[in-house]
Order: C-alpha cells, then structure tokens, then sequence
C-alpha cells in the first residue's frame, strides 16, 4: 500500500469519469444495450385537463406486425397501492391534468411506436376545468406543512402593531410564473424482467429511493428491483424521486415479455416529471427611521395538483434571514386541474427569496440607504425564530467582500442615471441563502489484491462531480493517492445512500465515505469495512446550519427596445470547506445562470382555455444561451465549519440560483427606474415606463 501525507480534498481535481463523456462512452438510462427483443413504449397523453377516459380505439391502419401491445386502465395490470399518486398509471378513468398518461404504446420500433401512439382514438367525456392561481380563489387553505416538512405558519410578536407604529414600510406583491427543469437528458428507462426480478436502467437522483418505490407499485421486495444510474444528464430536482415513466416501462417490459425502452419526449418534461409552482407573494416590511426592521411579514400562495399534495417552502427562508421582533410567514395552497409541481433546484428559496430580497431593496430606498448597509444593520446574532446559534454565519463578510470585490462603493444610489449610448446601465445586489442538511447513508470500503482501494455507496452523480469528490474524500480517509481509490455508484444494489438533492449529497455520502474508510484503515485485520451513518446524523441540532452569499449584478437595457443584457454577475459565498474548487466553481456558476433565466427569461406560458402551457418546448422556453452570458464569477471564502460533518463542508449546488434573480431585477430598476414585480422581466414590461 502506497500512504501519502498529501490531501487531495481542495485540489482541483478533473471529473473522472470526464474521458468517458468526452468519448461518448459513459451511458445514459436509453444507452443500454439489452437484447435484439427489445421494443419501445410511446405514451399517449391526455388532450384535455379534466375528465373521464371512457374507451380506446386502436386505428385499424396501423401495422399490427409492429405494434405489441396498447395498454390503458381497462386492460392495463392491475398495481399495487403506491404512496404517490402520480405512480399510479392506467389505474383509473380520472384525467386530472392535461397531458397526463392515458395509454401506452409498445412497438418493435420506436417509430411504429410513436405513429400508433398518435392515431389512438381517445373516448373522453370531459368537464370543466380551473387552472389559475389566483389570491381570491375560494378553495385557498393553509397547508398543515411545507415541505418537506416545515410548518406552513409562524408568528411572533405583534405584526400588525408594529406595522401601524412604524414609519417606514414596504408592502409589495411578487409573482412567479411556473419554471420547468429541462435536464438535457430527458426522463427516460429502459426496464426489463429476469424471471420475477425487475432490472431498470433509469434516469434519476436516488437509486434505492426509486427501487423501493417501483417495488412497492410492483407488490415485490425491494431486493428484488434493481436501479442502475450510471450517468444522469442532468435533473435540478425533477428525477428525485420515481417517475411515471419508471412504472410505464416496468409494466410495458412485464405484459410484452421483452425489454423496454420509453423516452419521453422534450414536450412530456413540461407534464408528466413536475415543475416548480407559480407564486403569488406579499412581503411587508416595517423598519425605525434608521433601518433596523421592526416587522417582517411574508405570505405565499402557490398550487398543487389534485393528484398528489405538493406545498412549496417559499417563505420558509425569510424565517433565517433578518432580525426583527415582531414576524409573521405563512403558505396558502389551492388544487388546481394542473400537474403536481415537484422539487426545482431551490425549492422554496429560489421564488421566495425573489420577493424578500426585492423587496429589502425597494425598503433601502424608501429609506435612503444603501442596500448592503441595510442588510448588515439587519444582521441576527442568532436564528432569527428558533433562538439557536448558527453553527456558522458570515453573510455580512460576503456581503463587504463581494461589494469590494464587484466595485459596488461606486455606485449613485438614484437609478437612471447612467447611460452609454442607447443603453441605461445599473447595479443590483441581494442576498442567498441555504439550508445544511445531512442525511442518513451507508457506505462500504474494500482492500483489492491489487493494493487499490473500492469505495461504494448507492449515490448518484448528476453531472456535478459527485464521483471525483467522493474519491478526494477516500483517499484522504484512507491515506493514500487518489489513483488508488475506485468509487462505485449509481446502483441500488450498493449500499444505500440519501437522495441527490437538497444540496445534501457530498455531506451525506461524504460522511458515510469517511467513517467506511476510517474503519478500514484503523482495522489492518479486516478487508472490507461498512459505516451508516445514521445515527450521527439523528443527533445532530437541525436549526441553525446554513450556507450563505451575496450576489451582485450589473445590467444595461436598450432604451428604444426595452432589452436587457447581464454585463456582470457575481457571487461570493461562505459554504464552509470547498471540497473541489474546479467543481464547487462549476455549481456556483451553473447556479446563477440558472438564476438568470429565472429573472429573464423561464416563463411557462398557460392557456386556461386548454389548461396546458403553450411553450413546452426549449425553443419557445427560453433558457440562457451562451450569448446571454458575458461575464459571471463566483468566489468564496475560507470557512469550515466542523459542526455540520467530518469535512466540515456546507452544500453548494443550489445556493446559486437563491438571490441571483433579485440582484438581476434590482439592477434593473436601478438602469431604468422600473420595478419588475411579476417575473420574468421581459422588455414589454419595461419598456412603456422608460
């Protein structure tokens, strides 16, 4: 065995498996080779938003040498009871939702597949449908929790005392439209039966959380189901839990006795995977001639389905931000005729973040303050509700690095007061933040008689690295080189590990990783040694953990067309110990972006008429693209905080698209004078009031 004293946690280590993608080896769930049988599944979904699917008719044209089976709830198995709704397919005559699977089609090729999917004849008696969030709509209520399972309400203090004594206050509206995940590898599995075991090659965030699941609609053992994620293009939220594709394909593979492969297409992502919810949100805030918040004030609305309860966490993150006595947050939820919305990267902070970090902005303002200073004036010494100790806070150093190191002390406060030829040109900053979470995993390590090293847990890399950063995390656990040590995931059979998501992923398994490892090196007696980390984990204080930033934005818009460019964006950021500064860097920036199409460009469009959305395309759902991209930087700063794990390391993939967008919208306003308060901030809304 080879030892080293060099670490390789913090070094800037290339993904290892980066060759693989580059030389287009590394397979996706649609990528396996399984058999010469094997067929493909097309589904049939439903054109309206409500109503009962009576009967389908198979178009007689069609070859019948090609086509293997259509299934739909009058023929299809029947499954078992499943704890999500949505996993429930062709079990029953409701249509709860355009879009929504009515039938399945299965061929020899996927092109037979498709066609006969679009001949189907659908008998459906439909009903009228109600797609629209609204604030006045009689079926709001109040959620018993959030989730994932904070409560929906809090209070102190006396809110509306406070706000009739002070004598500053901001009372706005923020609205969000819904946003759609789009991972550029689509939901996609290939599933096949080896007598009565299930193998399922599938795109998602969490392996044995989609085996267990699968299991269960299936009535087997979950050792009997056998999730393989390789490699995952990609999936912000939308893959962290069982899909229906997932339970499409199993059934399709089980009927047909062959393979299955089902892909959805682009325009299915926008239906059938989940989508973060529009919001309707109304901050107050109430401040002391001096800027110290007196009251802070936070309700949102959003919808769910009436499938599946889904209540997004949106003022959640106004609970750590700000000190203020008296406070007030809260959730209204209503079911609508729509698709369950579902995690988006953030969820909860990304929206809910928008209207406070506005909203503190167009606070600093009516104050005459600058918009830092106000933050910093705001700074608790403790959570702001709970009372507990932060384990590690240094927002206000984000906020002063960052502001020296964007160039903000040169800023005129007033807007519109800059211009370069057509271009109006402003500066705008908000603030981020994040929950740490850990979660329970188990991770095994292995001497090989070669001398290396096989570390394995059932993680999952979603393109962020998690495989390069888990082997820096053995090596050091273990003492030796990097080029000893061989990760393993992405496989059910492994031993278990958390979701991918949360930003909870490197904290989860690297914690299992380093207690595996440890045993190991500790016991020269023993080749192979096991860790959970479960209990660590349960003991651990919840309150008080969270990583933090400041975001800083410099825009210019056209004064004859309303448009809007990103000159600069910048992020600084204390998320404790950086484990891989070349993929920290990556999520940092892959965040803000994100942040960017949030503040710009991400709207779904919705028809009432149809109830669908209109634009369920990435040519009609703008995303940035390169061009939208002229300068964005991310930094960070030294912190570890040995309180949260063994590598005192705080989550980093979501952190970047919290506050990006307010930074965005407030430099807008402060180019041109306009308060964009219903996203995205498109040149129609700008562009009657320059």
């Amino acid at each position: 065995m080879t030892t080293t004293t060099e670490r390789a946690v913090g070094q800037p280590i290339g993904r290892i498996e980066g060759p693989d993608k580059v030389r287009g080896t590394a397979r996706y769930a649609a990528e396996y080779q399984v058999g010469d049988d094997l067929a493909y599944a097309w589904v049939a979904q439903s054109p309206v938003a409500r109503g009962t699917l009576t009967g389908v008719t198979v178009d007689p044209l069609v070859e019948a040498d090609d086509v293997l089976a259509v299934l739909w709830h009058g023929n299809a198995p029947r499954l078992g009871a499943a704890d999500d709704p949505e996993l429930a397919v062709l079990q029953s005559d409701r249509i709860s939702y355009r879009g929504q699977a009515l039938a399945l089609v299965v061929a020899r090729t996927l092109e037979a597949a498709r066609r006969a999917a679009a001949t189907l004849s659908l008998e459906i008696d439909e009903e009228p449908h109600d797609c629209v969030l609204r604030t006045e709509h009689p079926d709001l209520y109040t959620p018993e929790k959030v989730n994932p399972a904070f409560p929906s309400e809090t209070t102190s203090g006396d809110v509306e005392a406070a706000f009739a004594a002070a004598p500053v206050t901001v009372d706005v509206t923020y609205r969000t439209p819904p946003l759609h995940n789009s991972p550029m590898e689509p939901h996609a599995t290939t599933a096949l039966w080896a007598n009565d075991d299930l193998v399922l090659y599938d795109s998602n965030q969490h392996p044995p959380g989609v085996a267990a699941a699968v299991a269960t609609v299936f009535e087997l053992p979950p050792e009997r189901v056998h999730v393989i994620t390789e490699h995952v293009g990609g999936g912000f939220g939308s893959k962290g839990s069982a899909r229906p594709n997932a339970v499409l394909a199993a059934m399709a593979a089980r009927v047909t006795g062959r393979p299955v492969r089902l892909a959805l297409p682009r325009q299915a992502l926008f239906s059938m995977v989940g989508h973060r919810t529009p919001t309707i949100q109304r901050v107050r805030l109430a401040a002391s001639s001096d800027g110290h918040l007196t009251a802070i004030d936070h309700l949102a609305v959003s919808h769910t389905s009436r499938l599946f309860e889904f209540a997004e966490q949106t003022a959640v993150s106004t609970r750590h931000m700000y000190a203020a006595p008296n406070r007030r947050t809260g959730h209204r939820l209503v079911r609508l005729d729509m698709p369950t919305p579902r995690w988006m990267r953030a969820p909860g902070e990304a929206p809910g973040m928008v209207a406070l970090e506005c909203a503190m902005d167009e606070l600093a303002v009516a104050l005459e303050l600058d918009p830092i200073e106000l933050r910093v004036r705001n700074e608790p010494t403790v959570e702001p509700e709970s009372g507990v100790p932060f384990s590690s806070r240094h927002y206000v150093e984000c906020l002063r690095r960052g502001a020296e190191r964007f160039g903000w002390g040169d800023r005129d406060p007033r807007p519109k007061q800059r211009r370069e030829g057509d271009w109006w040109i402003g500066t705008g900053m908000a603030g981020a933040t994040y929950p740490t979470m850990a979660q329970p995993s188990t991770a095994r390590a292995r001497r090989l008689p070669s001398g290396d090293y096989e570390v394995s847990i059932a993680a999952t890399d979603l393109g962020t690295g998690a495989r390069t950063i888990l082997t820096q995390i053995a090596a050091d656990a273990l003492g030796v080189p990097v080029s000893q040590v061989r990760v393993r995931i992405g496989d059910s059979t492994l031993p278990k590990a958390s979701v991918a998501g949360g930003s909870s992923g490197s904290a989860s398994w690297g914690w299992a990783v380093t207690g595996a490892c440890q045993a190991l090196r500790s016991n020269s007696s023993s080749d192979e040694a096991v860790f959970d980390s479960t209990e660590l984990v349960q003991k651990q204080e919840k309150d008080g953990k969270h990583a933090f930033g400041a975001h800083f934005a410099e825009v210019r818009v056209d004064a004859v067309t309303g448009e809007v460019r990103v000159s600069r964006l910048f992020g600084m950021y204390a998320a404790g110990r950086i484990l891989n500064p070349r993929t920290a860097r990556s999520q940092f920036l892959g965040g803000m972006i994100m942040g960017m199409g949030m503040a710009l460009h991400e709207e779904a469009v919705l028809d009432p008429a149809m109830g669908t959305w209109v634009n369920h395309d990435l040519a009609e759902y703008h995303v940035p693209a390169h061009a939208d991209v002229e300068s964005v930087e991310a930094e960070w700063l030294e912190e570890q905080d040995d309180q949260i794990n063994p590598m005192g390391s705080k989550g980093i993939g979501e952190i970047g698209i919290v506050g990006s967008p307010a930074a965005i919208l407030n430099a807008v306003w402060h180019a041109t004078g306009v308060r964009v308060r219903d996203l995205p901030a498109r040149l129609d809304k700008i562009l009657p009031h320059l």
